[in-house]
């Protein structure tokens, strides 16, 4: 017996498709599945928040549940995090900044490993835009501290007029460079994991439509399917936290300047 098999490609599930085409005069306005997924991050965000306050109040529990125990740590983790790296007195009201930078980016990238659901951090567009907004806030938080004195970084003390023009131009290529990394290295860590997930699933189906022996063997690839979903969750949590953490020392190196 012949078996046809079709197969897709592992870079299928990072298209965007409209749900609700909106098309405009140039622009292109449809609801995707993209911003499905933010609908869907933003809702479960406030749901989750709202099952930690007690009914009819606006408090938490004074003996926390196991959810309200969980936030309180990851409050403490980014607290820890912001004044470990910020070493300013002003560190303690950047704390929300860092705090939402790390909920929301943990969110999606937690939300790619549900089945059938979408990855928006692996779409570089997507990184590169929270990246950049982060960036140029951070550069807005110095120049309103330092004022014009804040560019003097682009020049490191004690430096002659000859190595000025040198110097200046690569310090300028690292600063610019700091957004582009960021959102380079969430996409690509997001993209290159769920690519390597579908193709061992993929792989996977195929050994099952051939049938006979093949089925028997095709758990071999199903469980080094689940121990890389592990690895991936794992791989999410670690790249919102470096995400998070070069916030940090972004913004430190904006307060202070060396």
């Amino acid at each position: 017996m012949q078996h046809i098999i079709f197969l897709t490609s592992p870079l299928e599930q990072f298209s965007t498709n409209p749900i609700f085409p909106i098309l405009g005069y140039l622009l292109d306005f449809s609801f995707t599945t993209g911003a499905i997924v933010f609908t869907l991050i933003s809702l479960f965000s406030v749901l989750f928040v709202c099952s930690l306050i007690k009914p009819n109040s606006f408090t938490y529990y004074i003996i926390p549940n196991s959810w309200q125990y969980a936030v309180e740590r990851l409050n403490l983790l980014i607290i820890s995090l912001v004044t470990e790296n910020v070493k300013d007195k002003k560190a303690q009201s950047l704390i929300p900044l860092v705090y939402f930078v790390f909920h929301f980016n943990l969110l999606m990238n937690m939300f790619g490993l549900i089945p059938y659901s979408f990855t928006i951090t692996s779409h570089i567009i997507v990184t590169f835009f929270m990246a950049l907004v982060i960036f140029i806030g951070i550069q807005i938080i110095g120049v309103r501290k330092h004022n014009i004195h804040y560019f003097c970084m682009l020049l490191p003390p004690d430096t002659s007029t000859t190595l000025a023009f040198l110097l200046v131009p690569i310090e300028f290529l690292s600063f610019i460079s700091k957004p582009i990394s960021l959102a380079i290295r969430l996409f690509a860590n997001m993209m290159a994991g769920h690519t390597l997930l579908k193709v061992i699933a993929g792989f996977s189906s195929t050994m099952i439509s051939c049938g006979g022996l093949m089925v028997l063997w095709s758990y071999v690839p199903m469980l080094v399917l689940l121990i890389l979903i592990y690895l991936e969750a794992v791989v999410a949590m670690i790249q919102t936290f470096v995400f998070s953490i070069l916030i940090a020392i972004y913004l430190n190196e904006a307060l202070n300047l060396h």
